[in-house]
């Protein structure tokens, strides 16, 4: 098992913690919703991964890449850290260990 496949597990439980949480404080049904179909998404991406299909790594970093876009454009807006600076800073990680794999792959 690589990194990849890791930290799209891993970002992909961190959002469906950041949904539910959303959703404990604020009462937030999009923070649920979102971070629970992304977080799944990203479980399913590194399951692909896991059966030796590169597409899953496509699909991995495609939605983490729309993740840390969201992330940083809520950071800009709201200037606090928690949850948007933590997840763009962990979602920029998982994206350079997902794009150092493609490169790998080449």
């Amino acid at each position: 098992m690589n990194l990849s496949i890791i930290g799209a597990f891993a970002y992909g439980i961190l959002a469906i913690a950041g949904g539910i949480i959303g959703y404990i404080q604020a009462k937030s049904q999009v923070s649920l919703l979102s971070g629970g179909i992304s977080g799944l998404l990203l479980i399913i991406a590194a399951y692909f991964q896991l059966q030796g299909q590169t597409l899953g790594l496509i699909f991995a970093v495609l939605i983490t890449a729309v993740l840390v876009a969201f992330f940083v454009f809520r950071l800009a807006k709201t200037r606090k850290f928690m949850p948007a600076g933590l997840m763009t800073i962990l979602g920029i990680l998982t994206l350079g260990v997902m794009v150092n794999q493609i490169v790998s792959i080449r």
